[in-house]
Parts: C-alpha cells; structure tokens; sequence
C-alpha cells in the first residue's frame, strides 16, 4: 500500500463513474498532483496526464471506497473539487502501454475546499 496527498479534480465515490453512456462499474477519483509527487509516481511507472499545466492520476476500484475527515471519522457530504485529500492506494501490475495500475482504497479528506455559486445561482 501507498499514500498519496494531491487536489481533488473529480470524483465517483457514491455511484459508478459513467463513459459513454455507460457504467464503468467502479469508482474512482482524479487528484492533481504537486511536482514531486508526480515524479515519485512516474518513478514508479505511473502514467500522469497533464490538465492546464498541472499532472493528474486518476486512481479506481470496484469496490467501495470508504471516506474518512482529517480526524480519521466517517466523512459526510460531498467532496468539493479543489479539496486536500489523502489516498491509501495499491500499486497494480506494471503494463508495457498503459503503464502501473493504482488501484484506491481509503480516501482521507483534509481539507474540505469552499465551493462557488450556491444560493445566488
């Protein structure tokens, strides 16, 4: 098992994500990544994308995900785009193409980032 810390993109932690139309069957989350981090896991053959300058991974699983506060308790809500999170993640096989899986198991919320919009929209 491996621990990541990154800003959370996006998000699929209560439904399945959808491609096309269609279920994918798993949930997963895309974190952008500081400098460091992404080197550490393109050292370990992790695929990045780059979104805007910035390198993201997303990480998944079939499984249910659960989702804990900084204080380590159930976390209750949504998670915002742009929050601090932590993932405890397992490294897959690695593939020639597609690089090594990351497979997610826990995700830790940090930070909980303020979102725009609201009331007024």
């Amino acid at each position: 098992m491996a621990v990541v810390e990154g800003t959370l993109a996006f998000e699929n932690l209560d439904t399945h994500e959808m491609y096309q139309g269609q279920s994918t069957g798993k949930y997963s989350v895309v974190i952008s990544l500081d400098e460091q981090t992404a080197e550490q896991l393109a050292g370990m053959g992790v695929k990045l994308r780059e979104y805007e300058g910035t390198k993201q991974r997303k990480f998944s699983t079939k499984y249910d995900v659960p989702v804990l506060d900084a204080d380590g308790n159930p976390f209750a809500g949504r998670i915002g785009r742009g929050s601090k999170v932590r993932l405890l993640w397992a490294e897959g096989q690695p593939h020639p193409v597609h690089g090594t899986s990351t497979y997610l198991n826990k995700v830790k919320v940090l930070e909980v980032a303020e979102q725009e919009g609201g009331e007024d929209f």
